[in-house]
């Protein structure tokens, strides 16, 4: 096939057609994160809403630091599939580095809910019950102690 029947995509055979999702994750796994996010936004192109892709667009964010581009798409995975497991274990933890505890474990708990029994997910859900555990005895030594009349106001 002519080079340009390639980059044209003109050969019409599916077969011939690059895999942009598959490519952004091996990028990304060489850590060449610009070039991955490239090879990602056009899987995105050609099946938008992709809720696989927007999770690894978060991933390569977080990775390059940009945290406010990463919670952005986890964002939009979860708006287009609100039981997403990893969406929800991502943005938990992007959260909690901002301090964000309440909203972290809320996010926690859906990942617990949706992902916990995930073939493969033992690790993360073992981290994400400690965790979890962590900020709920956290917020219980931070609760004002409850004010009970002393015995002798009257």
């Amino acid at each position: 096939m002519p080079w340009w029947s390639f980059l044209t995509g003109a050969s019409g055979k599916e077969e011939d057609r690059p895999d942009y999702y598959r490519e952004g994750l091996e990028l990304a796994q060489e850590e060449r994160y610009h070039e991955a996010l490239t090879s990602l936004r056009l899987a995105l192109r050609e099946h938008p809403g992709d809720v696989a892709t927007l999770e690894q667009m978060a991933i390569v964010y977080t990775r390059m630091g940009m945290t406010d581009e990463a919670i952005k798409m986890y964002q939009r995975a979860l708006e287009k599939d609100p039981e997403s497991a990893g969406a929800h274990y991502g943005i938990a933890f992007l959260y909690l580095n901002r301090g964000r505890d309440t909203e972290a474990a809320v996010h926690l708990d859906a990942f617990l809910r949706s992902g916990a029994e995930l073939p493969g997910s033992e690790k993360h859900a073992s981290h994400a019950r400690e965790t979890l555990e962590r900020l709920r005895s956290k917020d219980t030594a931070e609760a004002p102690p409850e004010q009970t009349p002393s015995p002798d106001a009257g």
